[in-house]
């Protein structure tokens, strides 16, 4: 027997807690964790609890943005220390961010030394590095010590920190949020903080204002990197609208002249954080794996500004397409999305639009307001008291000095003799021989009335909503001089456009090598490309019992439309195919092809060209073969049949009449006009038979006459005069086949 888990004394203390539940409670308590005090921000000052803690360990230190600098790693022990139970190069790591001007848009850190760059270098150690604030981060704190918002007591319960910032910046939609908590997510890109201004003040004017008319303000994201938005205004007004959607943003980018007609593109602008270096790698893999075919190599020629080279493949290469077929493989194109999920007023996590967002950070900003005015009142009304006693004891200074000289308590008798306040007759008592000059009178005098004025006003201010939002619309067109467009960091940085409509089937050409094979198919299905074009197909090899169907020459860019026996049209593109090296695979792999249907035709998708579909029976109609693309695995359903009826026959249209002949060898001619063109169907009747089916079908004009080949490989042909008994109107019988008629009953 093992040792008894028990402990001595019969364990006692031992309590049987049902484990669904405590799953339950602690899971829940570490999800409101992570969701209140790590990854989503506040919407009143667009703060994590380790931006916030950071900001204000930094105000603490005296590190103001005219002051000097500071090692980060202080900073970093300061905020772990005092405010950040977590591991330092967390709270590093997040330093950094709010110091990079490429990752942020209104840094709130200023950074000296190695902090990083786009290509995704990280930042030298934190010993190396200093910081201080800067001034966005001290409009963030701006009058944090004069009871603008409530503190909360640190983890260890020896200091206090702000539960939220006062925030005269709108830091939320500045400069972005992302996160991920538990069940939920946030992600909020950066916007231009002069526009968000223009919103909020717009909001102020007119409170029932819509997300719509806000956006006569606000364009949409500004990212720190710049870009070009390429949404439509409608599906950026449904982001805003309903809080969630997402951005197309792309790398700007110019063509330059290098001389002799030749031409070299050159990216200035990335999107929003994607590592120049990795985009590199990327479209160097793409060069190798061939998938650029219009592409010949790429360099990167930046220093402080982005300057990333495309060198085209040729002259003659359009820079548009070459550039949409960039987009389309690298993050040269990405795709930033919008979630504004935030704590609602520091509590409640709920998904805004861009009017609720501005709104709550204008409440925020209004109660800011009213706390440091009625702080300041607070402290004007202790000093007036002060100032009035002050007053009393210049006007009976005689008797103020004889109380002091003669009685044993002369505080007590200040106060009974002139009715002082405690606080008054104490200043009075604690006051300097040499304030009592007429001077010193004078200026008490002054700054009673000019406090007397201010209290006043601070008081009407308080007692009126109109007056206090005038009052937030005044500081917030003080943030918005200071990060108006016409200043370096508040010019905006992302532009919109349009993206260019190009032809996709175009692109889709351009990321594909161009070169020639031989597609190959078995009786049995199976399909490959052999590299080239073959003239001898002899020598092509089969599994046993399986031969050669068909094959044809064709490129890599081009599609394969592959015709089935059920009336099915199945593409698939050329440089997909198995190569030549096995017998390939079975078709059936590559599409959903019912087990009970097999390949009856296959050829290079030509969209200028017609074709002429035809069953068993002899039903049959013309079909455009731009109809035959299928962009699925499932196909297309082109001719309706049913078993035991099949699609027989399908032949390209030419000419103006069309030849029939069935499996009766009788052959009727009728004018090519008589037949619909339908994009699917079961077709009219072609010719009609007692029994049997159809055999072959051909087009031809009848100016050169119908021809056809004999078993000899003899080739013969009959003018217009000569096949005048059988040419009569679609759905005859038709005569039997002139003579010299292989025994085929096909024309070839």
């Amino acid at each position: 027997m093992g040792k008894s888990l028990i402990p001595p004394g019969g364990g006692d203390h031992i309590q049987a807690v049902d484990l669904k539940q405590a799953l339950e409670e602690r899971y829940l308590s570490y999800a409101l964790s992570t969701i209140m005090h790590r990854a989503l921000p506040d919407v009143r000052d667009g703060m994590k609890p380790v931006h916030r803690r950071i900001v204000y360990a930094m105000s603490e230190m005296g590190l103001r943005s005219n002051g000097s600098y500071k090692k980060c790693a202080k900073i970093v022990g300061e905020v772990m220390g005092n405010f950040h139970p977590h591991g330092d190069q967390s709270i590093y790591d997040a330093l950094v961010r709010l110091a990079q001007d490429f990752s942020v848009r209104y840094p709130l850190a200023e950074g000296q030394g190695n902090f990083g760059n786009i290509d995704g270098d990280s930042a030298a150690a934190m010993r190396y590095t200093e910081s201080k604030m800067t001034s966005v981060a001290e409009l963030l704190i701006e009058g944090i010590n004069e009871d603008a918002v409530d503190f909360r007591s640190t983890y260890d319960e020896e200091n206090s920190e702000p539960v939220v910032l006062p925030g005269a910046f709108p830091n939320l939609l500045a400069n972005g949020a992302t996160g991920i908590a538990v069940g939920m997510a946030t992600s909020i890109p950066p916007h231009n903080a002069a526009e968000l201004c223009d919103a909020a003040l717009a909001l102020i004017r007119k409170p029932e204002a819509t997300v719509e008319d806000l956006l006569h303000y606000v364009e949409g994201p500004d990212f720190p990197t710049g870009g070009v938005v390429i949404d439509s205004r409608e599906s950026i007004l449904e982001s805003y609208k309903t809080g969630r959607g997402g951005f197309r943003v792309r790398a700007k980018w110019n063509v330059e002249d290098t001389g002799r007609g030749g031409y070299q593109i050159v990216v200035t602008e990335m999107p929003f954080q994607v590592q120049k270096s990795r985009l590199i790698e990327k479209i160097a893999e793409l060069l190798i794996a061939r998938k650029l075919p219009l592409l010949d190599d790429v360099r990167d020629e930046s220093a402080e500004d982005v300057r990333l080279v495309l060198v085209p493949k040729s002259r003659t290469v359009d820079p548009t397409l070459l550039m949409e077929s960039l987009f389309r493989l690298s993050e040269l194109e990405s795709r930033i999305p919008l979630n504004l999920n935030v704590l609602s007023m520091g509590k409640v996590p709920k998904v805004m639009n861009l009017a609720e967002v501005l709104s709550e950070w204008l409440a925020h900003r209004r109660e800011v307001l009213q706390r440091r005015s009625r702080h300041r009142l607070a402290a004007i009304e202790r000093r007036l008291e002060l100032l009035s006693g002050f007053l009393i004891a210049y006007l009976n200074l005689d008797e103020v000095i004889r109380i002091i000289r003669e009685e044993d308590e002369p505080k007590l008798e200040l106060m009974k003799t002139f009715e002082l306040t405690d606080i008054q007759a104490e200043a009075i008592l604690n006051m300097r021989l040499r304030s009592l000059r007429k001077l010193e009178e004078m200026e008490i005098r002054k700054e009673f009335d000019t406090l007397t004025a201010e209290k006043a006003d601070i008081e009407a201010l308080l007692s009126s909503e109109a007056k206090q939002w005038q009052t937030v619309a005044w500081e917030i067109g003080n943030v918005r001089k200071t990060f108006s467009k016409e200043t370096d960091l508040g010019r905006r940085r992302t532009t919109f456009a349009e993206a260019p409509v190009a032809d996709l089937a175009a692109i889709e050409q351009a990321m594909i090598e161009k070169e020639p094979i031989t597609v190959v198919i078995s009786d049995k299905g199976w399909i490959r490309a052999l590299k080239g074009h073959m003239s001898d197909y002899g020598s092509l090899q089969f599994k046993d019992g399986d031969a050669l169907k068909l094959a044809f020459p064709a490129h890599t860019t081009d599609k394969i439309v592959i015709f089935t026996t059920g009336g099915k049209a199945y593409t698939l593109g050329a440089d997909k195919l198995p190569g030549g090296r096995g017998h390939g695979e079975p078709i059936r792999i590559m599409v959903d092809m019912d087990n009970d249907q097999a390949v009856l035709t296959a050829f290079v998708h030509d969209p200028a060209r017609k074709l002429l579909l035809a069953s068993t029976p002899g039903n049959g109609f013309i079909v455009a073969e731009t109809e035959l693309v299928a962009n699925t695995r499932k196909g297309k359903q082109i001719m309706n049949v049913s078993l035991p009826d099949e699609a027989r026959l399908c032949v390209p249209v030419s000419g103006d009449h069309v030849a029939v002949i069935g499996a009766n060898r009788k052959m009727l001619i009728f004018p090519l006009a008589q037949l619909p063109e339908m994009s699917r169907g079961k077709g009219v009747r072609l010719q009609r038979y007692k029994d049997g089916g159809i055999a072959d079908i051909k087009c031809f004009a009848m100016e050169e006459g119908l021809t056809w080949e004999d078993s000899a490989g003899r080739m013969h042909n009959r003018k217009k005069d000569e096949l005048t008994e059988w040419i009569a109107d679609r759905a005859q019988a038709g005569r039997l086949v002139p003579k010299g008629f292989p025994r085929s009953g096909k024309f070839s």
